[in-house]
């Protein structure tokens, strides 16, 4: 029995068609490894904690730490440009307290941001956080530890300021 024209043309995409999908978990696995070595919301910082992670919503945040562990609800910050994941706290020690949150022991500080009455947790940049990890350049130590984008700033949030790494803008 032989093929008609097009029935020879549908065998030969069938065949293509099977060949693709063959190939497509390799594929994947490559554009995942290339994701997280190029992609990362860190923009090729080494900084590993989800405290500054770009967000569009709270659920965007924490996502490798049991939530119930967080001493503080996860917050998506929308008033910074891209997002910045952080949770409530109301004491430094409520920063960094969930097994996992902070791999990088790398200080974290509970602060007001912008006068909004609420306290969060952020990046600390306070000059003897960022002497103690080597650098004299605060932003330098922001964009290390938390991302290309980010520069060392007050929270703005009254008396209660605090110097930490949040995104220029």
């Amino acid at each position: 029995m032989q093929l008609s024209q097009s029935g020879a043309s549908q065998a030969r995409a069938v065949r293509k068609a099977k060949l693709r999908l063959r190939r497509l978990p390799a594929a994947l696995a490559l554009s995942s490894v290339l994701a997280g070595a190029c992609g990362s919301s860190h923009n090729g910082s080494v900084q590993s904690v989800d405290t500054g992670q770009a967000c569009q919503v709270a659920s965007d945040c924490y996502s490798g730490i049991d939530a119930g562990s967080l001493l503080g609800a996860p917050i998506c910050l929308t008033q910074v440009p891209n997002g910045y994941c952080t949770h409530g706290c109301t004491a430094d020690t409520d920063c960094c307290a969930a097994p996992g949150e902070c791999p990088q022991a790398l200080a974290e500080v509970c602060g007001p941001f912008e006068s909004t009455g609420e306290m969060d947790c952020f990046l600390s940049c306070a000059a003897d956080v960022v002497g103690k990890a080597g650098f004299s350049d605060d932003t330098a130590f922001c964009q290390k530890y938390g991302n290309a984008a980010f520069i060392c700033r007050s929270t703005g949030g009254g008396s209660t300021n605090r110097k930490v790494c949040v995104p220029n803008g």
